[in-house]
């Protein structure tokens, strides 16, 4: 025990979790603790808005492997983190939301900045731990970040802006970390006998494969089976795109290969997956999903165990433990999917030429609507397809990627691949807008070695933008692609479906993403030829690593459009009133 402010506690157990940076807005209700941040050996990242702070945490605790940590002040600048931390939620980040709360005399008065913070958080947080007494606030602190860890997702600590001050005898709690194991022996080994007994095993290589390190065991156990292997919707960096086996990814805007591939198993490993629902909807007019298969999912949380899809053998355990298990249940004995390893070898290579050719082909867009803006299109306007490809071809293989939601970003899932875990982002599940460039901003300050870029449509950009600034002022230099199609390009694909091209607010004023970017600090680059797609991500990097700017790449493209993302939840409209008679 030893002899402390709150503060002092509170900063000593950051401290001894291995917090080096938090991202928010300075405020008064914690400014006692940050005045010690510095010789704890935090760094404190001021961002521009609490809400790329979050998002920022989140991109750091997705590439290291560590929590991600952000704070603000009381009330608004701690509900402003709210959007972020319900995608965090979904990604599985062990981010600790940090929220000062107003003081325990003030509380229920109606206070300046007064809110009940903990409802905000209440559905989009594993544990919420409240500090309701000084001498409490380091065991608190110690387990939300222990919380974080061990149940897989955002934590926060609500701590009354009073209770900071003050002196306390307390011991400082050192870090409690899982150690995971491979699941169950029996459900391992009936998982090992309908693996043995496949004729064409496939493997989906989900988030839980990352999250574990568990590239090589996924690796190994594929290459026993000689398996081919496919990513969970969003998790292409769940398998090494080079490999043989690798196919690519489900859902949506996903691999035909892959798609064609799974539809053909007998018995199917999730490894790592929860198999969430838009990640198997049916894609490019295929039902790919095969409803025979034996299916073997292992995932870390019990409750995700046939949550979603019919299962035939269910593994709570770590994704690299249990493909260990079962690569060794499988090593002494005769496979009968080792019978036909050539000619599924075969398969595999076929339709992943097959899907590859196809992508090199689709220029653009085929529907009516898109060959109408496409013949309209100004001189200089790029089809998105072809962009993607480019900026494909010119990525550094160990870049990190992050992606926002929207119509371009979206099709980019078929382009995106990499040789590496913790390398990809996206909303995930909750798929807010403004998420991909505060995200890397946090992957940079993570892992400040590698290549950092985003993706973000127009209208996505705007949201985030501003923390431009946060890269300028704090030299955490990033590369942001900027697909600029001058509108709110997925939804604006219903009403073109939907609603017979009438578009209500789906048109974006055209601005100059370039000038603004140079306004706040950092370089812009404009694209308007194909073959300087390359060249000027080539160029964003470099600035980017050697030189520690900030570059927007603007890449102005045509008006098409890829296929919608909820065609499953819309359906054309019914009018009863005669006024609205004309509107179907």
């Amino acid at each position: 025990m030893s002899r402390m402010t709150p503060s002092e506690a509170f900063v000593e157990t950051l401290a001894a979790n291995g917090v080096s940076d938090i991202f928010g807005i300075m405020g008064s209700a914690f400014m006692d603790a940050m005045d010690i941040f510095e010789p704890a050996g935090i760094r404190f990242i001021p961002v521009v808005h609490e809400q790329g702070a979050a998002h920022m945490a989140d991109g750091y605790a997705r590439v290291s492997g560590r929590h991600g940590v952000a704070t603000g002040q009381n009330g608004p600048g701690i509900s402003n983190c709210v959007t972020a931390i319900a995608a965090a939620y979904w990604a599985h980040s062990p981010v600790v939301m940090i929220t000062p709360e107003t003081g325990t005399m003030g509380m229920g008065l109606g206070g300046f900045q007064e809110a009940n913070q903990l409802p905000m958080f209440q559905e989009f947080t594993k544990y919420q731990g409240h500090v309701n007494n000084v001498n409490r606030i380091a065991e608190y602190t110690g387990r939300c970040f222990d919380r974080a860890m061990s149940e897989m997702g955002p934590t926060q600590l609500n701590i009354p802006r009073d209770l900071f001050y003050g002196d306390i005898d307390v011991e400082i709690p050192q870090p409690v970390r899982l150690d995971r194991g491979p699941g169950g022996s029996d459900s391992l080994g009936q998982a090992a006998d309908l693996l043995a007994g496949a004729r064409f095993p496939v493997i989906i290589a989900g988030g839980g494969v990352v999250m574990a390190d568990a590239v090589n065991e996924c690796r190994q156990l594929a290459e026993r089976l000689a398996a081919p292997v496919v990513n969970s919707y969003l998790h292409n960096d769940s398998f090494p795109a080079s490999h043989p086996l690798w196919c690519g990814p489900l859902g949506y805007q996903g691999s035909k290969a892959a798609m064609h591939l799974i539809s053909q198993a007998d018995v199917v490993l999730a490894l790592g997956t929860r198999l969430g629902p838009f990640g198997t909807l049916p894609q490019y007019g295929m039902e790919y999903w095969p409803e025979q298969a034996k299916i073997i999912q292992i995932d870390a949380d019990h409750k995700m165990l046939g949550l979603v899809k019919r299962i035939s053998v269910g593994i709570c355990g770590d994704a690299g433990a249990a493909a260990t298990a079962l690569n060794e249940r499988l090593a002494e004995r005769t496979l009968d999917c080792d019978a036909t390893r050539g000619e599924r070898a075969m398969r595999i290579q076929t339709h992943k030429d097959a899907w590859e050719k196809e992508l090199d082909e689709w220029d653009h867009e085929n529907d009516a609507w898109s060959l109408e803006v496409i013949d309209q299109a100004g001189e200089g306007d790029l089809h998105p397809r072809q962009v993607l490809r480019e900026l494909e071809q010119a990525m550094p293989e160990n870049a990190m990627v992050s992606t926002d939601i929207g119509n371009i970003n979206s099709v980019a899932n078929s382009y995106l691949r990499f040789e590496q875990p913790r390398s990809f982002f996206a909303p995930m599940s909750f798929g807010n807008c403004g998420y991909a460039f505060p995200a890397i901003i946090g992957a940079k300050v993570a892992a400040p070695d590698r290549p950092a870029i985003s993706y973000a449509g127009d209208g996505a950009w705007t949201m985030s933008m501003v923390e431009l600034l946060t890269c300028v002022r704090h030299r955490i230099p990033v590369t942001a692609v900027v697909f600029h199609n001058r509108q709110w390009g997925a939804e604006k694909k219903n009403q073109v479906d939907f609603y017979g091209q009438r578009f209500v607010a789906a048109e974006l004023e055209s601005q100059d993403f370039t000038a603004i970017a140079s306004a706040m600090g950092a370089e812009g680059i404009k694209v308007s030829r194909l073959e300087d797609v390359g060249p000027s991500l080539q160029k964003a990097i470099d600035a980017q690593m050697n030189a520690g700017v900030t570059t927007v790449v603007e890449i102005m493209c045509t008006r098409e459009l890829g296929d919608p993302f909820r065609r499953d939840a819309l359906s054309k409209p019914i009018r009863f009133l005669n006024k609205y008679k004309d509107y179907v």
